[in-house]
């Protein structure tokens, strides 16, 4: 992409996130890969309303930075360690949407099967443990995760959410703010139901229209897909069957679902976007 469109786009993110208070004050950051060795990232101290093109720093994968007057966002580290573990990932959003904040200060995990949309754009969203932001120590902790999903909670923090494009990387951020202020809403009126196995199951059948090929649900029958690993579990791939689909399913069915909600997701955006997968 352009940088300068690059650049252009990143601050109208920026303006987007203040808007749907995603973020407060100097609160978040964002980045975007330039090419293979270079990340363009928002700079520190500088709240994302306010945001102009000359404002953004260019690093490469070392951490160094290579352009730009001002310093860059302190919270570099997490999005570096996240683009190496997934080089699919060409734009990552931090942010502390209060709804989703709320579920990772608890360090409670966010339920799964209650909404199509949650299912095809996010799907299990893990909570990592906390340590000290803007330290090396936030994106060790966080890529493990960041391998198995789209978006992850950061515990007493926030939120990381990323994908192939910026638009990508906000649109799961704020699905899952959504998704989680309805969640606390829904509590407050009563015990929210789970869609069920085989409403999950005929929501991913649409992978038919999208040519995708038969996997299976790995679902149980009340539509359960297990809780996201707190803090002090193993990261995602390592969990048990019991913690992931409530002891009816084989670890393998499982990942097949994970990666089939990441397939089709991909594939929605792709088409919403306009572009070819």
């Amino acid at each position: 992409m352009n940088p300068w469109k690059l650049k252009s786009e990143m601050c109208a993110i920026g303006r987007r996130m203040v808007e749907r208070g995603l973020v407060a004050a100097f609160e978040g950051n964002i980045s975007a890969r330039l090419g293979p060795d270079r990340v363009l990232c928002t700079p520190n101290l500088v709240c994302k309303g306010s945001l102009q093109p000359e404002d953004l720093a260019s690093v490469d994968m070392t951490g160094k930075q290579v352009a730009g007057q001002k310093p860059c966002t302190s919270e570099l580290l997490l999005h570096l360690a996240i683009y190496r573990r997934r080089p699919d990932v060409a734009a990552i959003v931090h942010a502390h949407p209060p709804h989703a904040t709320a579920f990772a200060m608890a360090h409670e995990p966010i339920p799964g099967c209650l909404t199509a949309e949650a299912e095809v754009f996010l799907g299990e969203v893990p909570l990592a443990p906390y340590v000290t932001p803007g330290t090396q120590a936030v994106g060790d902790a966080v890529a493990p995760y960041a391998e198995h999903a789209n978006a992850v909670l950061l515990a007493n923090h926030g939120t990381v959410s990323f994908g192939k494009t910026l638009e990508e990387a906000l649109f799961r951020t704020e699905i899952l703010e959504a998704y989680c202020r309805s969640v606390i809403l829904s509590r407050q009126i009563g015990t929210p139901q789970p869609l069920g196995a085989e409403n999950v199951r005929a929501l991913l059948a649409s992978k038919q229209q999208l040519g995708l090929a038969a996997r299976r649900s790995g679902l149980d029958d009340k539509g359960t897909r297990g809780t996201p690993p707190q803090a002090t579990r193993a990261p995602l791939h390592e969990e048990t069957v019991q913690d992931r689909a409530a002891g009816t399913a084989p670890p393998a069915a499982t990942a097949e679902l994970e990666s089939l909600i990441r397939e089709i997701a991909d594939r929605v955006m792709a088409e919403m976007n306009g572009r070819p997968n």
